[in-house]
């Protein structure tokens, strides 16, 4: 599957420029099947950094790449796949969801 798509990186804000913004638009979501790990994607530099939420043992906000969830393999070997049926939804939305869930 490929991760990013033209269609995708053409609605994706630069780095930065939501930094201001006190509830920034989420624009993708990606996630490792049969673990906890979910990036959703806020900001992307145009080649390879994303600012957004990473969810995995904690949640919080930082930087990810697409090189590393290209590289990822999680059980069975399986890979980083980007959720097709995701809408983008402002950010609060999906930190009240995933705050709600315990991963500890």
């Amino acid at each position: 599957m490929q991760l990013l798509t033209k269609e995708i990186t053409t609605k994706l804000p630069a780095l930065y420029s939501q930094e201001d913004e006190k509830d920034p638009m989420v624009i993708c979501k990606f996630f490792l099947p049969m673990t906890k790990w979910t990036w959703f994607a806020t900001e992307f530099d145009g080649k390879d950094t994303f600012f957004g939420y990473v969810c995995g043992e904690y949640s919080e906000l930082g930087y990810f790449s697409l090189s590393e969830l290209e590289e990822a393999e999680g059980p069975y070997g399986l890979g980083v796949e980007r959720d097709k049926f995701f809408e983008p939804v402002r950010f609060s939305t999906i930190r009240a969801e995933y705050e709600s869930y315990n991963y500890r």
